[in-house]
């Protein structure tokens, strides 16, 4: 199992996550996400709610990495692995696409949803945890909450 609890926790205290994918051509795409969640074992799903070219390129080209990051803490994950996309003909849409709906409460419609299989995981930390190895997380929060005026 690649997801163990602490990338669960992360996953549950992100509020956006950010999706990269390639065209068959090799050329990149970042696109941000707000409506995804750990759905069981090593699986990720992402509603598709205005993300044609992330569709387009995991079509493809399944490989993928999604990252997420708590933003006062400044750690999170990067996942790697391949994508799938279904569709409302596909017959898990209803069972994934009801998990979402939960999180968009029906505000955010979506056609698509994009089923990460994940195939491997690494920590995200910002350089200071590495330069400065005294840095506890409270330190990183308070000099977070400086740099971002909250």
């Amino acid at each position: 199992m690649y997801i163990s609890e602490s990338i669960k926790t992360y996953l549950d205290k992100s509020v956006l996550c950010w999706l990269a994918t390639s065209s068959k051509d090799n050329i990149p795409n970042v696109s941000p996400k707000e409506v995804f969640l750990h759905y069981k074992n090593d699986i990720i799903i992402v509603a598709n709610i205005a993300s044609p070219q992330t569709v387009k390129n995991i079509k493809d080209n399944q490989n993928v990495c999604i990252s997420f990051v708590d933003v006062l803490v400044q750690k999170g994950y990067q996942l790697k692995g391949n994508a799938t996309i279904i569709t409302k003909t596909d017959a898990e849409f209803m069972a994934l696409s009801s998990k979402l709906l939960k999180i968009t409460e029906g505000k955010f419609p979506f056609s698509s949803i994009t089923k990460i299989d994940v195939t491997s995981a690494k920590p995200i930390i910002a350089p200071k945890y590495v330069l400065y190895p005294d840095t506890t997380e409270a330190d990183q929060i308070e000099s977070a909450r400086a740099s971002y005026g909250l």
